[in-house]
């Protein structure tokens, strides 16, 4: 039906008055003042003409008026006059939807009425509003028109721009009474409704009673009208919008090897890195755009016709739409009020988006939005969703990447209703989003448009760089179930020694966070020591699971650890302790449930560098001589042997070097004894043992040497024993020790953390917060005794078959300790040693309960087999990957006195003539020198240094140098009578 007004129309159509004086004022019509007195024809209705200039407002639904047959007395008729023709016809005039106001006349078609009598009810008018005269076309609104038994109801048409101006028109028809009284029936004195009579009281009182209602119905209705329009005002204004510079989303930590760029862990509660929005390529802006809010970079924040859509889509049944845009989803994912679904929360949201929106520009907008924005797998923002997904930064992402990237943002993992957007799940619906992305961004001429990259096929769709869920990648937890998990508990450790976090909250400020929240949510980059390539070595050779390891086809109970350092700055190189960080670590301290540390394995003979060290710095001499033969101290109840020999060659009169060499005990009990195990135990934490447990009580009590005087700690609860390896020390204390012996006695900590950054998020730069420190080290024992020392320990790869390839100098020593008291078998085995690059400790013991150490064919493993086959296995791979120069070791100082020790004097050489039961030219003389078999036997060489090993059959089984004896568990203690 044909809306406009028609003066040759057949049927009858209400005109509404127009306007009168200016066209951009406030329009009100004149009322539909139907047949007015003496010039209406009985059955019209009269609508004023508009006045010239006014806009046309057009009214599209048909209206209907019960019909009178003919102008009977009691009737209830209403006749409405067209603009050129007449046809009789009455209407009711319901709501309308908006239109839009345009130049010309409003008219309301009417058809025909079903009958005669009572008017029907109420009926809605659909209003579409013709563009102005000139300028924009405004807006139109259309009330609910009531129509009664005689009139029509009311009908208001919203704000309408005439002539370019927006305004406001009201119309309003009544349908006048055929005949009596003025305005014919109905009217003051005629008949009323049921065809009363005129002056029916009754009938007045109630037109009077109704109109009161209608006036009170219309004012609370405009009061609840103007109170909404308060409370979002109010909201609006109120409303206290933290800006994205003033609330930080939690950042993940993210931890690279020494080369700055391999990714060896990524920890936080949320995977998240930020990136500025120079750092995002415009391709990747214009998918995200393309995929979320096509409308980005026009609106002002809301985009109220998708509002409208959704809101009349979810009315009418269809499925639930927010029509967020971009700006919006950024405020619903910064602020933790937005979270809940409901149309409260939309208006706070679109509220927030237009503050956003005149706070911030269209680009730093984008940036908050892809810094925090979910694209599934546990990547939260673009950069770790580039990542995650493609294994490379969001600067590096091609077209079609950003694309697949922008499609998984709608719904990136799979729910009830959907399988989601990833591609791995569900690749047929994500391809197909990936194509509508790639085909916005054509429409919207981001792509194949001069200047702009060319649109990928599906052809292209980028397989083969997407990776799949199982393949790792930076992931919220990434490198915590690897052996680099032990790398991030020292690391937080260091970050709380250097100040970079406080574990008290009244402590907390914005640069120092709690330690207990620092990598998880700080989103720091930090440069770690470990080299991967020495770690790898490490792994490969230590670790069970790795096949072809030397671990790999043994026992399952045993257990190995390898620590690596670098002598000259104390940078750890690899740390093989365990499998991942959230179990025990073999290679360090561990805290129980009661805080108690634990964590330390005994040493055995490894440990008699450092007894060895403190004798020299005592004034005694490697050619010193000590007695060798096995004995009960005084005072106690045990008995200190060799590792199964009483009388070993040298008897009494055992040197330093040859009790080194063979790993003599009783010799290293006699120098502790006569210099004090407080010496020792000093010596031990100047070369980097930080931490030393009794082994007398249950569980080990630790003591921490940094703050601890050794005169206090020694020979009470530390015993003489501590001279030859009783109680525990770490991995990584050991590894510390050997290094500051490999850099000539000058001490560097021990430590993993190379720099320390954090992003300006200003600026988006990277500035060092903190750094490794002084690189100078501190020389804290002798340049000469560590010689000494060093040059007996050269000696020694030789003597457990253990050189390096290629002749490289190595000084090495092995260690082993007892199962428990009175038993034969092993519960630890060490090797440790060094050359000038590097320092290693490999320890290898029990998993979990304390069983013996045996290889697969049942040989007791110790020093000179296991852990030593892993050593040498270890730093020639660490050699060769680094390409070190061989290096020789500083000449032996030759420090102290010769005649400090407790021993005998030598015996006499023997005659020149050569030795007994030889055949003249001495070609059948027995060789010398024992068993050269590291000790076992107390046998080897005669007093004063070794000789050269003889070929051995079998050289590793047992060649361990004795590893500490067989000694009790339980410190002794001295007899007091």
């Amino acid at each position: 039906m044909n809306s406009y007004g028609d003066s040759s129309s057949p049927r009858g159509r209400a005109q509404i008055p127009g306007q009168h004086g200016d066209p951009g004022g406030d329009a009100r019509g004149g009322g539909w003042s139907a047949a007015q007195e003496g010039t209406a024809p009985a059955g019209r209705a009269s609508v004023a003409p508009r006045a010239a200039g006014a806009g046309r407002a057009s009214v599209g639904g048909s209206a209907s008026v019960p019909q009178r047959g003919a102008p009977a007395s009691g009737s209830a008729s209403a006749a409405v006059p067209p603009r050129g023709g007449s046809a009789a016809g009455s209407a009711s005039v319901g709501s309308a939807s908006v239109g839009r106001a345009g130049p010309g006349r409003a008219s309301v078609p009417v058809s025909p009425a079903p009958a005669a009598g009572r008017a029907a009810g109420a009926g809605r008018a659909s209003v579409p509003v013709s563009p102005a005269a000139s300028g924009s076309a405004g807006r139109a609104t259309v009330g609910t028109a009531a129509v009664g038994a005689a009139s029509a109801g009311r009908a208001s048409v919203g704000s309408a721009a005439v002539g370019g101006v927006s305004g406001r028109a009201t119309a309003r028809a009544s349908v006048s009474p055929a005949s009596g009284g003025p305005g014919g029936p109905g009217g003051p004195t005629g008949p009323g409704r049921r065809a009363r009579g005129a002056g029916d009281p009754a009938g007045a009182a109630r037109a009077k009673k109704r109109k009161r209602v209608n006036l009170l119905i219309a004012s609370f209705a405009v009061f609840i009208m103007l109170a909404g329009l308060g409370v979002v005002g109010f909201t609006y204004y109120s409303t206290n919008v933290v800006l994205p510079e003033d609330t930080t989303p939690p950042q993940a930590t993210t931890l690279y090897a020494s080369d700055n760029k391999t990714i060896i862990a990524k920890v936080g509660t949320q995977n998240r890195t930020l990136v500025t929005i120079d750092q995002i390529p415009t391709h990747v802006q214009d998918a995200v755009a393309a995929a979320e809010d096509r409308n980005f970079y026009e609106h002002s924040g809301v985009d109220y016709k998708g509002i409208v859509r959704a809101a009349w889509n979810n009315v009418s049944g269809g499925s639930k739409q927010g029509a967020s845009t971009i700006t919006q989803q950024y405020a619903r994912n910064a602020f933790d009020n937005l979270k809940d679904d409901t149309y409260a929360r939309k208006v706070k949201e679109a509220i927030l988006a237009s503050k956003l929106n005149d706070e911030y520009t269209k680009p730093q907008i984008m940036q908050h939005y892809l810094n925090i924005i979910y694209f599934g797998r546990g990547a939260h923002g673009i950069e770790a969703a580039a990542q995650t997904y493609f294994g490379r930064p969001a600067n590096k992402l091609s077209v079609a990447e950003g694309a697949v990237l922008a499609a998984l943002i709608k719904q990136p993992e799979a729910n009830a209703g959907h399988k989601g957007y990833d591609p791995a799940v569900n690749p047929t619906d994500a391809k197909s989003r990936w194509e509508y992305v790639i085909s916005g961004m054509v429409a919207e001429g981001w792509l194949n448009a001069p200047g702009k990259p060319q649109a990928p096929t599906l052809a292209e769709y980028p397989t083969k760089t997407l990776r799949k869920p199982s393949q790792g990648g930076a992931g919220i937890d990434y490198g915590v179930n690897t052996p680099y998990g032990n790398v991030i508990n020292y690391v937080k450790q260091e970050m709380r020694d250097k100040g970079i976090c406080v574990d008290k909250e009244d402590q907390v400020t914005d640069a120092k966070p709690l330690c207990s929240q620092a990598l998880m949510s700080g989103g720091y980059k930090i440069r770690t020591t470990i080299d991967t390539k020495i770690q790898k070595a490490a792994v490969e050779t230590a670790q069970r699971s790795r096949k072809g390891s030397e671990l790999s086809d043994q026992p399952p109970n045993l257990m190995a650890a390898v620590v690596a350092i670098e002598p000259k700055n104390g940078r750890v190189l690899a740390y093989y302790g365990g499998d991942n960080g959230t179990g025990t670590d073999y290679a360090g301290k561990n805290t129980d449930a009661s805080g108690n540390p634990y964590g330390g394995h005994p040493p055995g003979s490894s440990f008699k560098i450092y007894t060895l060290a403190a004798a020299l710095k005592e004034g005694k001499a490697l050619e010193s001589r000590w007695k060798g033969r096995a004995f009960t101290p005084k005072g106690t109840k045990f008995k200190v042997s060799n590792a199964g020999v009483d009388n070993p060659e040298c008897g009494d009169s055992c040197t330093l070097t040859v009790s080194t060499l063979k790993s003599l005990n009783v010799p290293f009990y006699h120098v502790t004894e006569t210099i004090g195990p407080d010496k020792v135990v000093d010596m031990a934490a100047k070369a980097g043992v930080s931490m030393m447990w009794r082994s007398d009580t249950n569980p080990p009590k630790g003591y921490d040497l940094t703050k601890t005087d050794p005169k206090d700690i020694a020979p009470s609860p530390f015993f003489h024993v501590v001279g030859y390896g009783q109680y525990p020390i770490t991995v990584l204390d050991h590894a510390n020790g050997v290094a500051t012996f490999a850099n000539q006695g000058r001490y560097h900590k021990a430590h993993f953390l190379y720099s320390v950054e954090k992003r300006d998020e200003l600026t988006g730069k990277w500035k060092k917060i903190a750094d490794e420190g002084s690189l100078k080290g501190e020389q804290r024992i002798d340049k000469n005794v560590v010689a000494d020392v060093t040059s007996v320990l050269e000696q020694y790869p030789a003597r457990v078959d253990h050189k390096l390839d290629d002749g490289r100098k190595a000084a090495s020593k092995t260690g082993t300790w007892e199962l428990k008291s009175n038993s034969d078998d092993n519960g630890d085995a060490w090797m440790i040693g060094y050359t000038p690059q590097i320092a290693t400790a490999v320890w290898v013991g029990n998993v979990k309960d304390r069983k013996p150490l045996k290889l697969k064919n049942g040989t007791k493993i110790s020093g000179g087999n296991l852990p030593g086959t892993i050593w040498e296995r270890f730093m020639d791979e660490a050699h060769k990957v680094k390409d070190w120069e061989k290096k020789d070791f500083p000449p032996a100082a030759n420090v102290g006195d010769p005649n400090t020790g407790n021993g005998e004097a030598p015996p006499p050489p023997p005659p020149p003539s050569g030795p007994p039961n030889c055949d003249p030219l001495g070609l059948f003389c027995p060789p010398g020198g024992g068993n050269n078999g590291g000790g076992n036997n107390g046998g080897g060489n005669p007093p004063g240094g070794p000789t050269a090993p003889t070929t051995p059959t079998d050289p590793r089984p047992g060649r361990d140098g004795g590893g500490g004896g067989l000694l009790p568990s339980l410190t002794p203690r001295p007899d007091n009578d």
